[in-house]
């Protein structure tokens, strides 16, 4: 199959370029941080039409997030709020254009009323389901992260950890979640792409672990990778999601089943990060730096 990936150069998105393309399909990317005429926000982009002209299913992750950190700082913004519609408005009415098959990435926390963030994704499955698409919630997912302005709680307590010793986190700890690693979410997209037309549209795909873990345990597990860490909780509790649990629909372990453990996956992302980090301390040495060009960065949606 011939798949388009919008929010190619974020978390999952870059991972499932790379994953798709490992198991015998073409991915075409699609991401502002790799070109500005890739700008989601932009009415009929003239790009975006000739690439969903041109695939078989496309797959939306594109979307202005990070964090609990970024979320808290900034869901309640404008720019926020109008980016994220602009890139709703704008992709589906182009996906509506063409009829594409496409999945479209919720969250858990689209029935989270006092989460702007999780009012958008509703948004966003309201148009899914107008539209006849398949609509995945999201519970977590972690995986190598390009942009650490936005990192999510287990990249940002492997930097913290790696850098000082010392895991300072933004809550008391214990608020549980469910995590899931990106390589097991991109599977499960890839196997319900595939089953697309069969899969009842009723019915709710929760793509997650089904384990909850408490944030101090993943402290802990981070911890353990670099002897002598000390984990140090915050006086203040969740205050992003509320600590409010939901309960994943177990529907889709007919399709689909997680196998990473969260201890093994938290080992894989800091293998990777620890690679990164070797990879930018290369590059940045004065012998190196001396024959770079200035390459333009553009903030990630």
């Amino acid at each position: 199959m011939k798949y388009l990936v919008l929010g190619s150069a974020g978390q999952i998105g870059s991972a499932l370029v790379s994953y798709l393309e490992q198991h015998g399909h073409q991915a075409l990317g699609f991401d502002i941080v790799s070109s500005e005429d890739e700008d989601l926000r932009l009415p009929d982009n003239p790009l975006l039409i000739e690439r969903v002209s041109q695939v078989d299913f496309v797959m939306f992750l594109a979307f202005d997030v990070g964090g609990s950190r970024y979320l808290r700082e900034y869901q309640h913004g404008f720019d926020f709020v109008s980016n994220n519609v602009k890139i709703m408005e704008n992709t589906f009415s182009i996906l509506r254009k063409f009829k594409t098959p496409f999945i479209f990435a919720s969250s858990q926390m689209s029935n989270m009323n006092y989460s702007p963030y999780g009012i958008l994704k509703a948004v966003g499955e309201l148009y899914t389901k107008a539209l006849g698409g398949l609509i995945v919630k999201f519970w977590n997912v972690y995986g190598v992260e390009n942009d650490l302005q936005r990192a999510h709680v287990i990249t940002d307590f492997i930097i913290k950890a790696r850098s000082n010793r010392i895991i300072n986190m933004l809550t008391d700890g214990t608020e549980q979640r469910q995590f899931l690693y990106v390589d097991d979410c991109n599977e499960c997209l890839t196997l319900l792409s595939q089953k697309y037309s069969e899969i009842p549209r009723e019915k709710e795909l929760h793509v997650t672990s089904f384990k909850w873990h408490s944030i101090l345990d993943v402290a802990k597990c981070v911890a353990d990778l670099y002897p002598g860490t000390i984990v140090v909780p915050a006086d203040s509790v969740d205050d992003v999601q509320k600590d409010k649990r939901n309960e994943p629909d177990p529907f889709i372990l007919n399709y689909w089943k997680p196998r990473i453990s969260l201890k093994l996956g938290i080992r894989k992302v800091n293998e990777r990060l620890q690679n990164i980090f070797q990879n930018k301390a290369e590059v940045t040495r004065p012998e190196v730096r001396q024959g770079q060009r200035h390459v333009r960065q553009y903030h990630s949606l």
